[in-house]
């Protein structure tokens, strides 16, 4: 009877403890610098950049961003819009155009950063909106060779991003790439956050 009472109480003392120990549900542990700087978003993100400049036909990197490297026809890189409301955008497409401009940056491509120019309108809230009919306008203004423009649609579990170079004199799509990433707590809280 004894060894039967010892393994009871050995059994609810491991019980016990194993509940201790457990998460709490709903707990969330904080993200590590280690995953942050392995994050798949950027990495999707800068992956997508080079997919569209590689379908780029023209213009290979310069060696250069500086303005007197003798390359001044550099890119506008424009607001990612939601794809059924054109005038409006979000953290995400915020974001995206942030980080397509920092990877043609990187990879030696001539980039024009619109918040520091004059004259240039900023919707508030939105970022940099270029429409059909203010790209010829702009690009010409700022004497850029293309304009990158882009669309991110949701659904359920998804969010469906498209980038375009764009020839601001024609309008015409000189490459496009398009991609898709997680509808995860990260994404949803980048398109919902105002």
């Amino acid at each position: 009877m004894r060894p039967l009472i010892y393994t009871a109480l050995a059994a609810a003392s491991l019980l016990l403890t194993a509940c201790e120990t457990a998460p709490k549900v709903g707990s969330v542990s904080e993200p590590t610098y280690e995953q942050a700087q392995n994050n798949a978003f950027n990495l999707t993100n800068y992956n997508a950049v080079g997919e569209l400049m590689r379908r780029y036909p023209t213009a290979p990197a310069s060696s250069s961003n500086a303005p007197d490297s003798g390359y001044s026809a550099s890119f506008i890189v424009a607001t990612l819009v939601n794809i059924d409301q054109l005038e409006q955008s979000s953290t995400l497409g915020r974001l995206i155009s942030e980080q397509v401009a920092s990877r043609m940056s990187q990879l030696g491509y001539g980039v024009l950063e619109l918040k520091v120019r004059n004259g240039v309108y900023m919707k508030r809230n939105e970022g940099e909106l270029l429409l059909t009919r203010e790209i010829k306008e702009v690009a010409s203004t700022h004497n850029a060779q293309a304009v990158i423009v882009g669309t991110y649609a949701e659904s359920s579990n998804m969010v469906y991003v498209n980038l375009k170079v764009v020839n601001p004199a024609s309008n015409l799509i000189l490459a496009a790439y398009d991609y898709a990433l997680p509808l995860d707590k990260q994404i949803h809280s980048l398109i919902r956050k105002r």
